[in-house]
């Protein structure tokens, strides 16, 4: 079954990230089924084709190029896409950075541009994101990962920012609950289509990962969207607080996934 294409009809949407990658994406889903989106970068050029491929969609698109870790310019994105749209009602935070470092190696600088981005980021839209909100209740979605659910070499900036994202959104589900906002996230496994996994998963390393998934495949930017589509949508008017693993299963053989993600590091660290 397919979601009726006027799923968000009259909705308007805010996705950091929005350009590239999974947040562009989810930004055609939203678009496909009648919302208006705005989308926002740090990097103006990753953002004007595709708000072009959004109003080729038929709906109202707007590209703004800011930075989630400056509050001016968070501010400043989530006014001009009320102004624009004259509403908000779904915010994605999706924008997010990452590398391959393992902690002996790691700055703090390093360690803390990565939080700065993904969990105060975060942070950042939704206190922008709230007055909006509350005006008809709405929708947040954090994008998360599923690297800090198990020991992921090379990873802990992002585990750690992760896993803050995660906290976030238990914890504003439950304070803005009572403004009928409903906060949830999205935890994506290796997904296919991302230059992540491009640079990540070379050689044996992807067919090791592909094994080790119960449903024998990596994911799609696809089954990313659909699962944003239902929680950004009335479907799931009764949904909060949960962060959706869309992996295939991955996270729940740990072990394995720590296994295929040291193949991983070692294979992208001898094409280096």
């Amino acid at each position: 079954m397919s979601f009726q294409p006027d799923l968000l009809k009259r909705k308007a949407a805010l996705v950091t990230g929005g350009g590239t990658g999974i947040c562009r994406g989810l930004s055609l889903a939203l678009a496909a089924h009648g919302c208006d989106v705005a989308i926002t970068s740090r990097r103006a050029e990753h953002l004007e084709p595709t708000r072009r491929e959004l109003e080729a969609l038929g709906v109202r698109a707007l590209a703004v190029a800011g930075d989630v870790r400056d509050p001016a310019a968070v501010d400043a994105a989530v006014a001009r896409t009320v102004d624009a749209f004259g509403r908000l009602d779904i915010l994605v935070n999706g924008a997010a950075g990452n590398f391959l470092c393992r902690a002996e190696d790691l700055s703090p600088n390093a360690f803390g541009a990565v939080v700065d981005i993904d969990l105060k980021g975060t942070f950042h839209m939704c206190r922008a994101a709230l007055p909006h909100l509350k005006k008809q209740g709405g929708v947040v979605l954090n994008i998360s990962a599923t690297l800090h659910y198990f020991g992921t070499a090379a990873q802990l900036h992002v585990s750690a920012a992760k896993a803050g994202v995660d906290a976030l959104t238990r914890v504003l589900a439950v304070e803005w609950g009572e403004y009928g906002i409903r906060v949830n996230g999205i935890a994506p496994g290796p997904i296919a289509d991302t230059e992540g996994v491009r640079r990540l998963l070379v050689g044996p390393a992807k067919d090791r990962v592909v094994e080790m998934t119960p449903l024998r495949r990596l994911g799609a930017i696809d089954d990313v969207s659909k699962a944003a589509l239902y929680l950004c949508s009335d479907l799931a008017s009764f949904v909060s607080g949960v962060t959706l693993v869309v992996d295939g299963g991955l996270w729940l053989t740990s072990s394995r996934m720590a296994e295929a993600w040291d193949a991983a590091v070692a294979a992208a660290k001898n094409q280096a």
